[in-house]
């Protein structure tokens, strides 16, 4: 069975600095809070609000965590008026079995998007 763990954070600035800062962040409380193993992980998803363009967040997981062999895609989500700006999201597509209970983690001024 395959399942999503999903996360999103904002991100203070557009700049190559602040998104490894959040990117990193948040995939470490992703990871702790769900007891992730890598040899699980099929691939992993970055949207970023069309105003983060500054660098692409896979890349911080690919040089910061030695993440190579982890297929990892980098998006923008849709421009939809007044939603949330300056937001990372992630997923996690994990390989588990059917009782594993994903911890979805929103930090930050995403924590607005979930209750």
């Amino acid at each position: 069975m395959t399942k999503g763990i999903r996360g999103a954070i904002t991100v203070e600035k557009n700049t190559s600095q602040a998104l490894e800062e959040a990117t990193l962040e948040l995939l470490s409380e992703m990871f702790e809070q769900n007891n992730i193993k890598l040899s699980k992980i099929s691939h992993i998803i970055f949207t970023t609000t069309s105003d983060l363009n500054a660098d692409f967040p896979a890349k911080f997981a690919r040089i910061n965590f030695g993440w190579d062999e982890i297929a990892m895609m980098c998006y923008h989500e849709l421009d939809v008026p007044n939603s949330l700006k300056m937001c990372l999201r992630i997923m996690v597509v994990y390989n588990c079995d059917e009782n594993f209970k994903p911890k979805f983690v929103y930090l930050k001024g995403a924590q607005k998007l979930r209750k």
